[in-house]
């Protein structure tokens, strides 16, 4: 039976004391053995709302991260803050608390939520731009976990109350948590955000046949047409979304879409998913489609001018404070990731993604910034070419 201790007592606890490019140092198990061992811990998550979501105004700026550790340097949510943006997009692994205690009141997944709670930099960012989220593995429960995974109501219960979602957003009343919202209110400045869930429903990825090779990492491409990435209910929803009128679309994987040169997660492990992906945008004839990611603690841009009837971008952007870098140095690691479709180089220091939106030129910028707000990469895309 868990014990209860005053709030005092708890903050005073805390203020003491993913897929990756490799094999990682980090052990999601180790982070929060501290907070479970705490002499009578009490395990309550903290609600965190962020400013209200306008949907009449016009979005020029909107920021995306992905794979934040709740007890590492917080400072990034600090300069994302002062990039003014109109809208933040995170988008998987906001905490670390792999359930390794099987413990169906996710204590962990408690814990670290209750640790960003704690984190000012992180309220302050909330509170000055509102904020839309989705989750990758580490924050739905358990490293690379999909629909098999016993305790995703739970964490979908969970989600629903530390991210503040209103009464009415469709997104209580369905399995998941994928959402989407059209912003704008003016002709030729509708911006629409499509966050998928790629985790909730998603069958059990191939195996490696040698693993720890590189492009084999962990996974292969199984090429079984009856395994799902998103579940037939989430599909038929997007069908429906992107038969939406907007301008331009911001659809938001978790996982990567178009890179090929791994073996972690990503679509290109459910081959005939993926396909039907770039089948569906081009049915519906959804115009402006852009592609945003995350997980790989590594950033990139990519483009594909063979897939659906237009230039595909996706920019995969991570991580907040876990960067890949950390554990390459350590290793003495200096290879590349080999880049079929990818635009240019990775980067693996800690960073983010800025998608800056001209609507008078029809114009938008992906890029990568650094920890010092520094652009990494860039590229610019004339979205009128996106039809």
């Amino acid at each position: 039976m868990m014990k209860r201790v005053s709030a005092f007592a708890m903050a005073a606890v805390f203020l003491t004391g993913c897929a990756a490019t490799g094999a990682s140092v980090f052990k999601p198990d180790d982070v929060v053995q501290a907070d479970l061992d705490a002499p009578d811990a009490v395990f309550q998550a903290t609600p965190m709302p962020s400013a209200p979501l306008d949907t009449s105004k016009t979005y020029n700026r909107i920021v995306f991260a992905a794979c934040a550790h709740q007890r590492e340097d917080q400072s990034m949510w600090t300069q994302i803050a002062s990039q003014d943006p109109d809208l933040t997009l995170y988008i998987g692994d906001n905490v670390y608390g792999d359930v390794r205690s099987n413990d169906p009141s996710l204590p962990e997944l408690k814990v670290a939520y209750m640790r960003l709670a704690m984190s000012k930099p992180f309220a302050a960012l909330r509170a000055a731009a509102p904020m839309l989220t989705v989750w990758d593995d580490h924050d739905y429960g358990m490293n690379d976990a999909g629909g098999e995974y016993p305790y995703k109501k739970q964490s979908k219960e969970l989600f629903d109350y530390v991210w503040a979602l209103n009464d009415d957003d469709p997104r209580r009343a369905r399995e998941g948590v994928y959402g989407s919202w059209v912003l704008g209110d003016k002709q030729g400045e509708r911006l629409q955000i499509i966050m998928l869930d790629t985790r909730y429903f998603r069958d059990e990825l191939k195996p490696s046949d040698k693993p720890g090779t590189p492009g084999k990492e962990r996974y292969i491409p199984d090429s079984d047409p009856q395994k799902t990435m998103l579940g037939a209910a989430q599909w038929a929803w997007l069908g429906d979304e992107l038969k939406k009128p907007a301008d331009l679309r911001l659809i938001v994987s978790s996982v990567q879409v178009m890179a090929d040169g791994h073996g972690w997660e990503a679509w290109k492990m459910l081959p005939a998913e993926r396909e039907k992906l770039y089948d569906l945008i081009d049915e519906t004839q959804a115009k402006g489609v852009v592609l945003l990611s995350g997980d790989r603690h590594a950033a990139a841009l990519y483009r594909r001018d063979d897939v659906i009837d237009y230039p595909l971008f996706e920019a995969t952007s991570s991580s907040v404070n876990l960067p890949a870098a950390k554990w390459r140095a350590e290793r003495g690691e200096t290879a590349i990731e080999p880049g079929p479709n990818r635009l240019g180089t990775m980067i693996y220091d800690a960073n983010y993604g800025v998608v800056d939106i001209d609507w008078a030129k029809k114009t938008l910028t992906l890029e990568v910034r650094g920890a010092d707000g520094d652009v990494l990469l860039s590229e610019l895309v004339d979205f009128t070419k996106l039809r």
